[in-house]
């Protein structure tokens, strides 16, 4: 008889328990601001509500189609195929903020470089599938997969957005070296992008001031150091229980963009420490299934599949919540399934559905 397909559900529970969070710290976090700019205080909530209604909505449909289709020749050069014209065309779009990551479809902003991380999980998976035998061998296993991600890695640079890009390639570089590649050759092109990096950082002039305010924030605590002073403030005074929901001080204009890159802080100050613990430990709970499903995947593309997709969400929240505690110069990544956006959210539950997915196909025991 047949095994009944069950989803994990230990891993939905986490993932819809944050995107719970994130309609209830959207609004907290936005409606004074929403109010003061659009003079609507439901602004921000409307369209985060909408996101996540459709995201959900896709989560379910997601889990129920088998991820081995996403294995197919025509589905991943298609997809891949669309994001290089995504990314290709938001370069000619307006500006935001002095970057160009959008483009507004029918008066929905749409972010190609969210759509690359998951299209290039999916091209390296596939490969990686059937070369991972000869993984050390430059031309037959590394060539293709540094093309793609190096194309994409340099499109999304343009934009630009370095957060994501790094992202990107941290990514692909975890499921290379899950297929067995040799750890020196990780060092080594570590090693040979180092320079580049430090152009890439300190030859921008907006990056380098991120590096030196990280530094010493103190330096300059009405300009470059206000973002980040005024988010240490905000979870140093949340305390251990908060100050309340509704009740936080620092998003009242103090901190730039409370609904999006620093939501986090907003939660340390009004759930305190309590609260801030224990979305970290969704976050915790959403790696440890994502990697228990990577060592049960009954074949080798769904543990790469598994494996991209749990990085893809840990290592955002990691790097969200390090800049929030100025651990890390502050970067443009949002909160996954947290944070205020349409784009973000909407590809990360796609995710969580195909990682759902491979559960339901996973082995009963490791």
């Amino acid at each position: 008889m047949a095994r009944k397909l069950k989803s994990d559900r230990i891993l939905f529970l986490a993932t819809i328990l944050l995107v719970g969070l994130s309609i209830v710290m959207v609004y907290s976090a936005s409606a004074v601001v929403a109010l003061e700019r659009y003079h609507q205080p439901y602004f921000f909530l409307t369209k985060q509500v909408m996101w996540a209604t459709l995201g959900v909505a896709l989560l379910g449909l997601v889990m129920r189609v088998d991820y081995r289709h996403y294995r197919e020749p025509v589905f991943i050069w298609s997809s891949l195929g669309l994001v290089t014209l995504g990314l290709i065309a938001v370069l000619f779009s307006s500006p935001v903020n002095n970057a160009r990551r959008w483009f507004s479809i029918g008066g929905l902003g749409i972010q190609p470089s969210e759509l690359a991380k998951l299209s290039a999980i999916f091209f390296i998976a596939a490969l990686l599938e059937r070369r991972m035998n000869r993984i050390n061998e430059i031309g037959y296993s590394l060539l293709p997969i540094g093309l793609v991600g190096v194309g994409l890695v340099g499109l999304i640079l343009l934009e630009p957005d370095f957060g994501t890009s790094m992202s990107l390639a941290l990514i692909a570089a975890v499921m290379v070296f899950a297929a067995g590649l040799n750890y020196t050759y990780i060092v080594g092109a570590a090693l040979a992008a180092l320079p580049l990096l430090a152009v890439l950082v300190m030859g921008t002039p907006y990056r380098r001031r991120r590096m030196l305010t990280f530094l010493n924030p103190w330096e300059d605590p009405l300009g470059d150091g206000f973002q980040i002073i005024q988010s240490l403030i905000a979870v140093g005074t949340g305390g251990v229980s908060g100050r309340g929901l509704m009740s936080g001080v620092q998003k009242l204009f103090y901190l730039p963009e409370p609904h999006t890159d620093f939501i986090y802080a907003v939660i340390s100050e009004e759930l305190g420490l309590i609260g801030a613990t224990l979305v970290l430990l969704c976050f915790c709970v959403i790696t440890w299934r994502g990697l228990r499903v990577t060592l049960r995947a009954p074949d080798a593309f769904g543990a790469f599949v598994a494996l991209g997709l749990t990085t893809m969400v840990a290592v955002q929240a990691f790097v969200n919540m390090s800049v929030v505690l100025g651990l890390m110069p502050t970067k443009g990544i949002p909160l996954p399934l947290v944070s205020a956006g349409g784009s973000s959210l909407l590809i990360n539950l796609i995710g969580m559905g195909v990682l759902l997915n491979v559960s339901q196909h996973a082995s009963p025991e490791a």
